[in-house]
């Protein structure tokens, strides 16, 4: 055990040791259902694509480069990854993500657009430049970036245990100077585990395919490649150029020697399988000198194409393993002779690696084969985290999925060139692309890594990212957010309680009897009623409602304590509903039940954003089950859930129900003749089981228009407007309509993903009328 595993071990700083900052960056190509490159200018959904921290373009307008925040562990970088994969695949408009590192049917060079920058000539420049001298083609390779730093805290705590005899920023840089040594030393083995572009189209660079054998009909290969975007003919420097990692001043020194004789433009032309990063990425050499390496960036990765969004979780995890055992390994000398074995040796592990002759220039001065080696040092990752005591079952398992891909065969390089064989380069990865898609869009309404947040949130949250708004979470319980673009800082609870609106618009439209007696005074229809504030009063009024009324309480959202008797009703039912309106507040309020349909009309503004006809929580009968199995099976339904989390909520068999279903002298246990459509509820809350129907272009504009001065009454910017419309072909209102409720806290999710109907995309539309989205902007 090395003196650096004494110290994490003896002083229990292994779990510390494992935690960090990490980050993503992955670039995808877009592509026709063809095959050919997409030449069409970077989506404008998404943006001006500098100001956009999460999408944005790389070399070409084709290429977008997907870029996580940091964040604390690789499952929350995979997941946000995942999240905005989803956004931009299910945004594209007739095109795909192409799923490989190696591009797809290419047209000429000069018809590949570069991407365009027209507030920034000076990146314009940067790829004219480069497609100058790699030509375009060749810039179109894309693969997976993977950013890694340690906790600063542990970094420290270490610092002070080994006393070393150097400041903190030197002790840091030491640490990350370590790893990027031994990442050359090693890296061959992320190419030969995580490779997985064995071919090319023919389309590609000529002077590449001429030397190279042809696979299929429209491919070609060198018989035993790894990865072609990290071979002689991929992603890489003209020829390769000495760097010196022995320290940040030498380093800084290589690097500014290698611009100032023109061998390239800038730092960022240094196409290294890892590089040293700062927090501030503008003159990145200077900011080395003065505050010293922030993180890494490991750049040898390949798209995967057999994963959804082109790398594995598992894979990143391993990655991180890999980089502690990079850590913890010994440092040994790096000299310039050491620096080009290692380069060569992942040049040609990506060339040959799949030759069962092939042998690594080892660095004890052996040979050996990359399948040997990579299982020795994955049995050394064990032991080194063994002997510190941080090894997990977790660790165990990413180490074994592996292990599994030598011991039987299963590489991803060896696995896309059978698929490729069998079903064409061109049919393979289209395919894979048209089936994750498909996969995506089945629950696009949930947000990785956020699924304790209600939908509706989760929603606003996808809208930001789309158009480039950082977010905090505040407070995941009460879904409280804070988002920023431009200094534009906002706070959001819930989606829509937002500073749009005031606290006293809010308290109007939460005290339903003000709310009436407010749109009253603006001539709004509203049902006739009385509110009581014991119950013993309104128990004693039994005999002054006829048929028809609705109970519910003053103060109360998501369809809690109403009762609705569209008829006649006993004495016994009346008092039980008082009683349970009661229990939601010490108000209620009892209206004359008005007939016809009722439509959630959600105001914006002064638009009408969407609208819904909810139906009642219903089972439809199919002549064998009863309502509590038709219930059991219709809440298996995956859009249903609890807790406002997915579009619609399962249906509950409690007491309301239950009362509800004895007004029909019906029970339980009762069983529907087949098609027979049996109502569990009388009002249509999503929240309570209901339907959600689209008629955003069936209402007319007469009614539109009425709840947008409804919502003007109480000065709301965010209202939903339940209306009672008895007939929507009637274009006078007159005796048609009536207003029973405003809502402070309308829910977007059912807006946007109805039981039937088009997504009205109600979270960028809030984040518009937030001024984050230009007004001109169609939604």
């Amino acid at each position: 055990m090395s003196i650096l595993e004494s110290v994490i071990r003896e002083n229990s700083l292994g779990r510390d040791m494992k935690n960090g900052r990490f980050g993503i960056e992955k670039e995808s190509l877009r592509v026709k259902e063809n095959g050919e490159l997409a030449t069409t200018p970077h989506p404008e959904i998404f943006g001006e694509k500098t100001k956009n921290p999460y999408i944005t373009v790389d070399f070409s307008e084709s290429q977008i480069e997907m870029i996580t925040p940091i964040q604390n562990s690789v499952k929350e970088a995979y997941n946000f990854l995942k999240n905005i994969h989803e956004i931009v695949a299910t945004n594209l408009e007739n095109e795909y993500l192409w799923s490989q590192s190696v591009p797809p049917i290419l047209p000429s060079e000069e018809l590949i657009p570069i991407g365009k920058f027209p507030e920034n000539k000076e990146l314009e420049e940067y790829r004219e430049n480069l497609s100058l001298k790699y030509g375009r083609k060749k810039q179109l390779l894309s693969g997976v970036h993977f950013n890694f730093s340690f906790e600063e805290d542990f970094l420290k705590e270490l610092y002070n245990l080994t006393q070393e005899r150097v400041s903190f920023k030197e002790f840091k840089n030491n640490v990350y100077l370590k790893i990027a040594r031994n990442y050359f030393k090693y890296g061959w083995m992320i190419i030969y585990l995580l490779g997985a572009s064995p071919v090319i189209h023919e389309t590609y660079l000529k002077k590449c395919i001429d030397r190279m054998k042809r696979f299929t009909e429209d491919t070609y290969y060198s018989e035993d490649t790894v990865s072609f975007r990290n071979g002689s003919c991929g992603y890489r420097n003209e020829k390769d150029f000495f760097v010196n990692y022995e320290s940040v001043d030498s380093y800084v020194s290589s690097l500014k020697k290698l611009v100032k004789n023109g061998n390239i433009s800038n730092v960022k032309e240094y196409y290294s399988p890892i590089r040293l990063k700062t927090k501030n990425p503008k003159n990145m050499l200077d900011e080395l000198n003065k505050s010293g390496i922030e993180y890494l960036e490991f750049r040898s990765i390949d798209l995967n194409p057999f994963s959804e969004i082109g790398i594995e979780r598992m894979d990143l995890e391993f990655l991180h393993l890999f980089i502690v055992f990079l850590f913890l390994k010994n440092d040994e000398t790096f000299e310039e002779k050491d620096y080009f074995r290692y380069l060569k040796n992942q040049e040609i592990l990506a060339n040959r690696g799949n030759s069962k002759k092939f042998k690594l220039i080892c660095c004890e001065d052996r040979n050996v084969s990359p399948r040997e080696y990579s299982m020795v040092i994955l049995d050394e990752m064990e032991k080194h985290l063994k002997d510190i005591g941080s090894f997990t079952d977790r660790d165990r398992e990413v180490l074994q999925y592996q292990k599994n891909k030598i011991e039987n065969g299963e590489l991803y390089s060896d696995r896309v060139l059978k698929e490729v064989e069998q079903n064409g380069f061109i049919k393979f990865h289209i395919d894979k692309a048209k089936e994750f898609l498909y996969e995506m869009e089945r629950t696009p309404y949930t947000l990785k890594g956020f699924e304790d947040l209600e939908l509706s949130t989760q929603i606003l949250l996808k809208g930001a990212i789309k158009n480039g708004i950082n977010f905090e979470i505040l407070d995941r319980e009460e879904n409280f957010i804070y988002l920023e673009k431009y200094g534009n800082i906002q706070y959001v609870k819930q989606a829509t309680k937002t500073s749009l609106d005031s606290y006293v618009t809010m308290l109007i439209m939460e005290n339903k009897v003000v709310t009436k007696k407010v749109l009253e005074m603006k001539g709004i229809v509203v049902p006739q009623g009385k509110d009581y504030f014991n119950i013993k009063d309104a128990k004693d009024d039994y005999k002054k409602y006829g048929a028809g009324v609705v109970i519910k309480p003053k103060s109360t959202n998501f369809g809690l304590g109403i009762t609705i008797f569209k008829d006649s009703f006993s004495n016994e039912d009346y008092n039980r509903a008082l009683e349970m309106a009661f229990n939601e507040d010490n108000s209620v309020l009892i209206e004359r039940f008005v007939r016809g349909k009722e439509y959630r009309i959600f105001v914006i503004g002064d638009e009408v954003a969407g609208i819904l006809h909810r139906v009642p929580a219903n089972v439809k009968g199919d002549g064998k089950r009863s309502i509590r199995e038709l219930v059991e099976r219709k809440n298996l339904d995956p859009l249903r859930g609890v807790g406002y989390k997915t579009p619609l909520e399962k249906i509950k068999l409690e007491e309301p129900e239950k009362l509800f279903l004895k007004g029909q002298g019906l029970t339980i246990d009762y069983i529907p003749k087949k098609d027979e459509i049996i109502y569990l509820r009388e009002n249509s809350n999503i929240s309570t089981g209901g339907d959600s129907l689209d008629y955003t272009d069936e209402i007319p504009n007469i009614y539109k228009d009425i709840a947008i001065k409804a919502a003007q009454a109480v000065g709301a910017k965010i209202c939903g407007v339940d209306m009672m419309i008895e007939d929507i072909k009637k274009l006078n209102p007159e005796n048609n309509y009536a207003i029973i409720e405003l809502n402070f806290n309308p829910a977007i999710h059912i807006h946007c993903y109805p039981y039937r109907g088009k997504n009205r995309n109600l979270g960028e539309k809030i984040l518009k009328a937030l001024g984050y989205i230009d007004k001109k902007r169609g939604l």
